[in-house]
């Protein structure tokens, strides 16, 4: 599994209509072959920033596969015109994880 990373820097002013126009894209990537799952998150800091995650099988699955089909061109035309810049996009690895740690119940002195 990969993960790819993009920060979204959507026009000021335009992020209500981004929003929207993200909803419908969202049942465009996901109903992709090898798609897992996305997260989109918006920056508190600077609210007309994005981060957007997507978890795919390869990252043939996202730069051919996606990237190739005549979906990404429904996607294009829902989003694109909503960057300035147009986002860098890059795909990682997992190298570790954690959850919050669990307590252990107490042993039965029994």
């Amino acid at each position: 599994m990969i993960t790819e990373h993009a920060l979204l820097p959507v026009i000021p002013g335009q992020e209500e209509e981004f929003e929207a126009a993200f909803g419908q894209a969202r049942l465009i990537i996901s109903s992709m072959p090898a798609f897992i799952s996305l997260t989109l998150s918006r920056s508190i800091e600077s609210p007309s920033t994005y981060l957007l995650l997507v978890e795919w099988e390869t990252l043939e699955d996202h730069t051919e596969g996606f990237r190739g089909s005549p979906e990404y061109q429904q996607w294009r035309a829902l989003l694109h015109r909503f960057y300035e810049p147009f986002p860098v996009v890059e795909h990682y690895n997992l190298v570790t994880s954690a959850q919050p740690a669990v307590a252990a119940a107490p042993e039965d002195p029994a």
